[in-house]
């Protein structure tokens, strides 16, 4: 598909993108809205990422930063945009968003995933921050001090990778009674 040629198709692959952010009752980030989408349908990332850049611009949609992650909304103009626009779709795509959103959802809404950061207090000492999130809720955080850039970065790393490990032995020492 050429980005300048099939109109019909362009607009058809915004209402698509417009339908799901309707559908979903969350916010989505862009990486779990393609994940989506290509359990759908076949999308290039490039056309995918200049669709929400359209959608941004034309108000359709709202992006806003939340724990590191873009995440994107359908705006009450882009439900009116979408009932006008909603028999661009076919009504097979309209079934397999449908069936897509019952099983992915619960997938990528209920996956689990660290996040760690740290800054710079003062030339030796940094704060790290290293979070769980599930459902897009930080269900678990801890900050931690480190004597250096390396040993903090050495310790989000640790945590990105390793979280399934930590957690469950912080937990158990935290709820260890004696």
């Amino acid at each position: 598909m050429k980005l300048t040629s099939d109109s019909e198709k362009l607009a058809e692959n915004k209402v698509l993108l417009l339908y799901i952010l309707n559908k979903l009752d969350k916010p989505i980030n862009s990486d779990n809205l393609l994940k989506l989408v290509l359990s759908i349908q076949d999308m290039n990332y490039f056309y995918f990422q200049q669709f929400l850049l359209d959608l941004l611009q034309d108000n359709y949609i709202i992006g806003y930063t939340k724990d590191e992650d873009i995440m994107y909304k359908i705006t009450d103009e882009g439900k009116n945009t979408l009932s006008l626009t909603d028999d661009l779709l076919p009504g097979i795509l309209k079934l397999k968003v449908d069936n897509a959103l019952k099983s992915e959802v619960d997938k990528i809404q209920n996956h689990s995933h660290a996040i760690s950061e740290f800054f710079p207090r003062s030339e030796n000492d940094f704060i790290i921050k290293c979070k769980l999130v599930e459902n897009n809720i930080a269900t678990f955080e801890i900050k931690l001090s480190a004597n250096s850039r390396e040993q903090a970065k050495a310790i989000a790393n640790s945590w990105e990778k390793n979280y399934t490990e930590i957690y469950p032995i912080v937990m158990e020492l935290l709820t260890k009674t004696k």
